[in-house]
């Protein structure tokens, strides 16, 4: 398991705070559903050089790039990873959130309440599934193993598991958020968060950047809980990424590597793409293929060996995410764009709206 950083200590800086990302995010502000169509979502356009900004629509984002440059997606699947158990000896309800699959039928999990559920107990999600409390976590979940043949517990799960949305999203999962909390494109299972930068693409979207002549790559990169948690630490430098698996294939390397080749541009969209593609070069810029574990975490100053576009949400205060977001553009220059979204109605967090950092 790697560990990647491409900032030299003797250079982290001390004056970019957790603080310094903080603003004040109305509750009626928060997305609690993605646009209608999807690619109707506002998009701000960002310009490094000069701080100037656009106000367009997401459909225009091909108008905006180049022949020969190439947009990078994440094709994560988004488990459905929440559940209603019980527990077998009391009856008491039982709030369950898997995290990953540790090895076969043996997940980490969350529970609430969570001082009801010890080792020991057995959980029951339906009438085919139910799984043994085995050990505890240090960030105070859970290790369980479920009955039964691995591969149809996964199957059980997927039909009575619940879209995993984020804890901000202040309303009741339905149904069709199974299909709202994932992309067009999703193909490999192994997020409980979905890559929301990406939740923005149509095929309308996809069919116009080919005809621009825009090549699309996919990595993956499976999500955990992080983008949910503000950082809580002063110092940065200290700040602990959770490990993440990501996957990059010959295709997608050498389709990457040519685009940098001839000097045209690689566009991440979302953070996720960007810990992916910056954790899996040598030489400078050249992307090697990869299936690895990462913990990067992007703060300033971070030289960016891959990326030379961003298209990210407007994501919440002291976010790993917008520190991500400085890094690639500046403190100053970010904290005025959020400022221009929250002044022109655009809506916040992983369901919200977009902007493209040119």
């Amino acid at each position: 398991m790697a560990s990647y950083n491409h900032v030299d200590p003797i250079l982290q800086s001390d004056k970019v705070r957790p603080d310094d990302f903080n603003y004040e995010l109305p509750k009626e502000r928060i997305a609690e559903y993605p646009a209608e169509p999807r690619d109707s979502a506002k998009l701000m356009v960002v310009n490094r050089e000069d701080g100037s900004i656009e106000h367009r629509v997401f459909l225009e984002l091909p108008d905006l790039l180049d022949p020969g440059d190439v947009i990078v997606l994440n094709n994560t699947k988004v488990f459905p990873a929440k559940f209603r158990a019980t527990k077998e000896d009391s009856g008491d309800p039982i709030q369950v959130f898997l995290l990953r699959e540790l090895n076969m039928n043996t997940w980490e999990i969350l529970v609430d309440p969570p001082r009801k559920v010890r080792v020991g107990n057995t959980l029951i999600f339906s009438d085919n599934i139910q799984c043994d409390v085995i050990d505890n976590t240090v960030s105070s979940g859970r290790v369980v193993q479920f009955h039964g043949d691995g591969e149809e517990v996964k199957i059980e799960l997927e039909k009575i598991g619940m879209a995993p949305l984020p804890p901000y999203v202040d309303r009741a999962t339905e149904p069709k958020d199974k299909e709202i909390y994932q992309t067009i494109f999703a193909q490999r299972q192994g997020s409980v968060v979905a890559p929301s930068a990406g939740l923005h693409f149509t095929d309308s979207v996809l069919k116009k950047l080919k005809k621009n002549g825009i090549n699309v790559a996919y990595v993956t990169l499976h999500l955990g809980l992080d983008s949910y948690q503000p950082i809580t630490i002063s110092d940065l430098s200290s700040f602990d990424m959770q490990t993440e698996q990501f996957i990059i294939s010959e295709e997608s390397a050498k389709l990457i590597n040519k685009a940098k080749n001839s000097d045209n541009r690689i566009v991440a969209v979302g953070a996720t793409v960007v810990r992916a593609l910056e954790s899996s070069h040598f030489e400078g810029e050249k992307v090697v293929p990869n299936d690895n574990w990462t913990d990067l975490f992007v703060f300033p100053p971070f030289h960016f060996q891959i990326v030379d576009t961003l298209i990210s949400n407007f994501h919440q205060p002291q976010s790993a995410t917008m520190v991500l977001q400085s890094s690639f553009y500046n403190r100053d220059g970010l904290m005025e764009a959020y400022k221009s979204a929250l002044d022109n109605d655009y809506r916040f967090l992983g369901l919200g709206d977009s902007m493209v950092m040119l």
